[in-house]
């Protein structure tokens, strides 16, 4: 049985849960009965009550972050996970790693284009000194394009965190689009339980881990977040064949001297920015291997991750370079008008109980689509498209305590009869969110769920093969 710190932590959870959503029922109630209520394009991604972790684009622990807005018509936005593994194509060392010219951890403030570290840099690119020079300010205009001049990884204008600088000598890595937990209602993907444990998986998978900022219930109801996490993965397709232009416009000859050079970069330039080369984030395009790409969803984000991997198979070779080679479950917010035994006997089961889950999808869908049976909710129902035999390898965890459990292991096993991998890691005396909740993140059980995913997911990522498995 969980502890009695979680049972009593569970309770105030839930009284603190429950107060918010019957005031937001209440809120969007009064809004429709004034008729003033219509959804928020622009939408939220976080609530005030959210502990925010602020970005951190250097590797002080193995970890660089960074916060991209994707979108400028709505809220949307990520958090890029970069594992310092990145910078080595050796396999990852427990020893300290001494950074390297081009993967700068803090600059110096004095720092200057004309400095000795700049001039080192010039010396070891081989393209001639003119043509650096292009190349150096090629990367400093992609930083400030990606970030914009009020970005929270820049100083007065100054970025002072890993830059890339030579894309093609960098160590690919797989991607992985991980989706917050938080019933459509609350949640962050900047939150301080989302990044330390989006850190962690990055670390564990040596992956890249895109945490999707999608907008939130009941200022943008439901197809809202779905759509969202769909828009992430074209923006991902996006970048990968933005970064191959841009490859394949550096690796075009000059006919002569560095002043060829120069100015055949320089034209060539010219063309990648109208088609938005200027908008390659840099950290994607060297190190981003867009043909590994999994999907991690945490409760709800499951059901969002769900929906883009369908979305994606139906989408074929429309995303390549973007294939999705697997999804990772973590406890689904799956439900259904007909109870499972577990939603019977565990209706009142920590931290989200079934009443609770109920008022958040009543917040999600919208009034005139609400059902238990809505697509969105339960993964079952008959003459879902696309055909389950089409979808990716699927990782589905379950918790003991959680009363949504039965109907989680339901799918994993209609996904089994088609013959797709789809194993279910169960975890005794854990409850929902076990591994990804503020309070549980550093327990011994947390840490082993995400060994275990990474143990499955290198199964799919790795580029010598199956050669993780149980």
């Amino acid at each position: 049985m969980p502890s009695v710190a979680v049972k009593l932590y569970s309770v105030f959870f839930k009284f603190l849960l429950k107060h918010r959503l019957q005031n937001r029922i209440q809120g969007s109630a009064d809004g429709n009965a004034n008729n003033s209520h219509t959804a928020n394009p622009f939408g939220v991604t976080s609530r005030p009550e959210e502990s925010i972790a602020a970005v951190n684009p250097s590797f002080t622990d193995g970890v660089a972050t960074k916060d991209i807005h994707i979108d400028p018509l709505t809220s949307v936005s990520i958090r890029i996970f970069l594992p310092d593994t990145c910078l080595d194509s050796r396999p990852q060392s427990t020893t300290p790693r001494t950074p390297r010219v081009g993967s700068l951890v803090k600059q110096p403030d004095s720092l200057e284009s004309g400095s000795d570290l700049n001039r080192s840099i010039h010396r070891r690119n081989s393209y001639g000194p003119e043509l650096n020079n292009f190349v150096n300010n090629s990367y400093e205009n992609h930083r400030r394009n990606s970030y914009g001049c009020i970005g929270k990884d820049l100083d007065n204008g100054v970025y002072r965190g890993y830059s890339p600088l030579s894309i093609g000598n960098s160590r690919k890595l797989p991607l992985m689009l991980q989706f917050h937990g938080g019933g459509f209602v609350t949640g962050s993907n900047e939150s301080v339980a989302n990044d330390f444990f989006c850190r962690r998986i990055a670390k564990l998978c040596d992956v890249i881990v895109i945490a999707v900022g999608y907008r939130l219930a009941p200022e943008n109801r439901y197809p809202g977040a779905f759509e969202d996490g769909l828009k992430v993965l074209h923006w991902l397709a996006k970048q990968a064949n933005l970064a191959e232009c841009g490859k394949s416009f550096g690796n075009a000859r000059g006919g002569g001297g560095a002043a060829d050079l120069r100015k055949s970069g320089e034209g060539q330039r010219h063309v990648a920015d109208a088609f938005g080369a200027s908008l390659v984030e840099p950290w994607l395009a060297a190190h981003g291997d867009p043909s590994r790409c999994v999907l991690l969803g945490v409760s709800c984000g499951a059901n969002i991750a769900d929906y883009v991997a369908r979305k994606a198979v139906e989408s074929g070779r429309l995303l390549d370079p973007i294939k999705v080679v697997a999804q990772v479950l973590m406890y689904p917010f799956f439900i259904g008008n007909v109870p499972t035994h577990s939603e019977i006997k565990l209706a009142n089961s920590y931290f989200f109980d079934k009443a609770m889950c109920i008022l958040a999808w009543k917040l999600f869908l919208p009034e005139e689509e609400f059902s238990l049976d809505h697509p969105a909710a339960n993964p079952l129902i008959p003459n879902r498209e696309p055909p389950l035999k089409l979808m990716p390898p699927t990782l589905t965890v379950v918790a003991e305590h959680d009363w949504m459990r039965d109907r989680a292991i339901a799918y994993s096993e209609a996904l089994r009869k088609v013959n797709v991998d789809a194993p279910v890691l169960e975890y005794k005396d854990a409850v929902h969110e076990f591994a990804t909740l503020d309070m549980l993140l550093k327990t011994p059980q947390a840490q082993a769920c995400a060994e275990d995913i990474a143990i499955w997911v290198k199964k799919y990522i790795s580029l010598r093969g199956h050669e993780f498995s149980y």
